[in-house]
This record gives C-alpha cells, sequence and structure tokens, in this order.
C-alpha cells in the first residue's frame, strides 16, 4: 500500500493534510470521511481492504484536527465541514480522471457526506454512510445550541462509546492525533447543520447506502431511519447491524460490514 502524504488548499486557504493509496488501472476511487476529534490514518484497514479490491482511496484530516490547520476542534459554520469536503472531492476528480468516484463517511464525516450530497448533488456517484450524524435523536451534547460562552472546551468523552472492542478503545484514548477537547462552537455549528439538513432533506438525490449499528451510543441508528425516510434518492439502501456499537469499521465483525460497502460500490459501477 503506497501511501502519498501532502496538503490540500481547501476554498478559504485552510491547508488540510491529505493523503493517497492508488493502486493500479482503479474500477473505482473513494474519499473518506473522518469522524469527530479522529483521523484519517484510523482508515487504514479498511484502506487496505478497498485497494485490495482495486479502489483507490483519498484521506484528509478535518480541519482543526491532527495534521490539518485550523483552530482545534472548532467550526464557526458547518458549511466549513461540507466545504472542506467539497475541496477533497474536488481534488479527487480532477487526480482520478474518469474513474467514477464514491465517498464513504463515518459519524461526523457522514453528516459532512451527507450535507456535502445535499449542497452539492451529483458531484459522486454514490455516498456511504457509517454511523452517520444526520438527525440528534441521541443527545451526545446535551440540548443544542449550548449557551455556553464562546472559547468553551469540553473534554472529549467519546472514546468509551465507539466500539465493543476494549482494544479499539484503548487505541483511541491513547492515540496522540486524536484530539482531547471539543469546542462549544463546534458542537453549535453541528445542530445548526442537522436543521439545515432537515430542511433540505429532498435536495439529497444521490445512491447513498446507510450503515448503523443498532446498540451506537454516541449517534442514534434512528437518525439513519430518518434520513432515509426524509431524502429524495431513488437508490437508497438501509442496514442496521443488530449488536454493533458506533465504529461499525472497528467492530469485531468489521470485515463483513466493509464487505458491504465494497459490494455496494462494485454493483453501481
Amino acid at each position: 500500500m503506497t501511501l502519498i502524504e501532502s496538503t490540500l488548499k481547501s476554498f478559504d486557504g485552510t491547508q488540510l493534510y491529505f493523503s493517497q493509496n492508488k493502486v493500479e488501472h482503479p474500477k473505482a476511487s473513494v474519499v473518506i470521511v473522518h469522524g469527530l476529534a479522529e483521523h484519517a490514518t484510523r482508515y487504514d484497514y479498511v484502506t487496505e481492504k478497498l485497494n485490495q479490491r482495486g479502489i483507490s482511496v483519498y484521506r484528509f484530516d478535518h480541519r482543526g484536527h491532527a495534521r490539518s490547520e485550523g483552530k482545534r476542534v472548532f467550526y464557526s459554520d458547518f458549511n466549513e465541514l461540507v466545504d472542506d469536503v467539497n475541496a477533497v472531492v474536488e481534488a479527487a476528480l480532477q487526480d482520478s480522471g474518469d474513474t467514477p468516484l464514491y465517498i464513504i463517511g463515518h459519524s461526523m464525516g457522514g453528516f459532512a457526506s451527507s450535507a456535502f450530497g445535499t449542497k452539492y448533488p451529483g458531484k459522486v456517484k454514490g455516498i456511504v454512510l457509517s454511523g452517520a450524524l444526520t438527525r440528534y435523536n441521541t443527545k451526545v451534547a446535551g440540548e443544542l445550541p449550548m449557551q455556553l460562552p464562546a472559547g468553551t472546551y469540553f473534554p472529549n468523552e467519546l472514546g468509551s462509546g465507539v466500539c465493543s472492542d476494549p482494544e479499539v478503545v484503548a487505541a483511541y484514548n491513547s492515540d496522540p492525533l486524536v484530539e482531547k477537547e471539543i469546542s462549544v462552537e463546534l458542537f453549535n455549528s453541528l445542530g445548526s447543520g442537522i436543521e439545515w439538513l432537515k430542511t433540505h432533506a429532498k435536495q439529497f438525490v444521490d445512491p447513498v447506502l446507510l450503515l448503523h449499528g443498532a446498540n451506537d451510543g454516541l449517534v442514534s441508528e434512528k437518525d439513519s431511519r430518518d434520513f432515509y425516510g426524509d431524502i429524495a434518492s431513488t437508490d437508497k439502501t438501509l442496514k442496521i447491524y443488530a449488536h454493533l456499537m458506533h465504529e461499525i469499521f472497528n467492530e469485531p465483525t468489521r470485515d463483513e460490514v466493509i464487505e458491504e460497502a465494497i459490494a455496494w460500490i462494485e454493483k453501481r459501477l
């Protein structure tokens, strides 16, 4: 797996960490959009599986996360998140030429990917969502918006909810690239982003595969059911996995989940 690491200038000049794992003669390409407080490298295993099937992968760290520029774990507006995804998609489209491009987005990255599809329909061939925050049925940060002073940060307490595998949780908690604090502005931006997603649901028309763990304690599987019901896509599939927690690509049965995503992409080539 050859990894090419670089930076990518986003819409407002913010430099994002950007990496590519390309295969020869790819049949498809995928942009992976990671979740809140984590980073692109946590998707090495998924990337390897995609590469093995002839799919090239593009990854990036969200602004304010890990190796990317920007105020730490902070958004002043949810559109920053969406337009960063758009900048990465544009770069991937330019690089991959005629190769069909897909997105895989997890959690907050699932919000970013579904909001991207809503704001920029038809740019990619399809979107795979994993434990995506598309509604706010589990009030993980309490009611939004939070009426707290600007610049307030909370400790990142997501670790225990990410996975049923204690090794994954331990690795998450000790990972120096996983952010340890999250700003109130980020949570509030996501809150307004979710409202926007609800009111513009009919603008989402891309082919989409929604995957969610039934035991997800951070993002309710009802988010995926609600989003599935509200969007206008004619090609939409929803799968809720019994017993799985939030990071379905890291659960002990992850191979089955990754296979589901790859098979869905292959069927649409």
